[in-house]
């Protein structure tokens, strides 16, 4: 075990978190959509409302009040039911309440002092989000090696507060007045742990594969399947699916993914009618806006837009935009000149497929690191070692939190 996670308390990554604000049930699907946008990981978590403003808080109650995390692609399969695509404007009027997944096990709330291995160990265990209290002050430890509390050392307690302050070997969080709460991700785990890759050696340059890390129960779909099997028939918990082709040799040939991480910040009305309208295929390579399919021409749906009927003044308008999965947010904006030529001459221009982000079986544990963080992504598809887009599993936050905990050969020391 590395003592870098044994010499660090959780409040020593709360430093520059913001406070929490709590998205409440009675929020609508289209306030989710705006505050998942400046959310990590695709997903927000919803509260129930407080039945007592002015009454202080314990953290049982709290806990009970946490419903579940509300991600893009929970919203989009919703968009995609049959009586959501007939009435849009009353879909995203829906409280979030009657969306979200139940399940009170995804959050935990935790002491600042707790150690950072002990809330890496909760996160392995499932849970995705960890609810620390902010701006307290604190006195004692929780455990006998956290030393170390927002980067400064817990020996020097005030004098006056020393006798008292072991008299517990955990402070009780019912004793504090009423608290402010910052949310730790897993990806805010993974950023503290990138920045100790060199206590962590040699664990960082060795291979996924030679760590056992990939996953080889990865959920697919193939390509002509349904697009909305993907949100309908994927295990809860998850938040991705790859789409794969079936080779003759048996094997499954990875071309995109449905995954909350894509439809992050795409447009969810659009991505919704594709997901229920589309095979696996077409969702993720892309449809072209002169496509020979009676059903894709003649279809639109309204689309606000800042002009107005008749070139009056006012308010936006309500017009008819012709589907392109490019309207998804899957390709890029055009800018080559070709490109620019054919927006603006109503040319269709197919740019291509989703590329779904992957990595090889003997990539190193800080590559594929490194690629989660930079494309602030939940996972990453596991290909051959001699075959790019063969289909052998996936890595997640959890599988790389397991690795970097499991060996016991990186112990480093820590001089005190």
């Amino acid at each position: 075990m590395a003592s870098v996670f044994l010499y660090h308390v959780i409040g020593d990554l709360t430093v520059g978190k913001p406070e929490l604000v709590e998205f409440l049930e009675t929020e609508t699907v289209e306030s989710a959509i705006r505050t998942i946008g400046e959310c990590t990981e695709g997903g927000i978590p919803v509260w129930k409302k407080r039945p007592q403003k002015n009454v202080v808080e314990k953290a049982e109650m709290r806990q009970q009040r946490f419903m579940g995390i509300i991600n893009s692609l929970d919203i989009v399969a919703f968009l995609a039911r049959a009586e959501c695509l007939v009435d849009q404007e009353k879909a995203l009027k829906t409280p979030i309440a009657e969306v979200v997944v139940p399940n009170n096990s995804l959050l935990k709330e935790v002491d600042p002092a707790t150690r950072l291995i002990d809330a890496l160990e909760m996160m392995k265990q499932g849970v995705k989000r960890l609810l620390v209290p902010k701006s307290v002050v604190w006195k004692g430890m929780s455990k006998r090696f956290s030393i170390l509390y927002n980067g400064k050392w817990l020996k020097n307690l005030e004098a006056s507060g020393s006798s008292s302050s072991f008299s517990s070997s955990r402070p009780s969080t019912s004793s504090y007045p009423e608290k402010k709460f910052c949310c730790l991700s897993r990806e805010d785990m993974l950023h503290f742990v990138i920045g100790c890759l060199g206590a962590l050696a040699p664990i960082p340059l060795s291979s996924i594969s030679a760590l056992g890390v990939v996953d080889p129960n990865s959920y697919h779909i193939d390509t002509s399947s349904p697009a909305l099997e993907a949100a309908q028939k994927r295990p809860q918990d998850l938040s991705a699916v790859a789409v794969v082709e079936c080779t003759s040799e048996g094997q499954h040939k990875i071309i995109g993914e449905i995954s909350a991480s894509r439809l992050w910040k795409c447009d969810y009305v659009a991505a919704a009618w594709a997901l229920a309208n589309l095979t696996a295929g077409q969702f993720v390579m892309g449809v072209e806006d002169n496509v020979s399919s009676r059903a894709l021409l003649d279809f639109s749906f309204n689309s606000r837009t800042g002009d107005t009927e008749g070139g009056g003044g006012g308010g936006a308008a309500v017009r008819p935009k012709k589907f392109s999965t490019r309207s998804i947010g899957f390709f890029n904006n055009p800018t080559s000149p070709a490109e620019i030529i054919a927006v603006a001459t109503g040319r269709s221009m197919y740019r291509g497929r989703s590329t779904p982000l992957t990595c090889k079986v003997t990539s190193t544990l800080a590559a594929v690191l490194a690629q989660m963080l930079s494309h602030r992504a939940t996972h990453i598809w596991v290909t051959e070692a001699d075959s790019e887009d063969v289909l052998v599993g996936v890595v997640g936050y959890t599988d790389v939190l397991g690795a970097v905990t499991k060996h016991p050969n990186t112990v480093v020391s820590v001089n005190l």
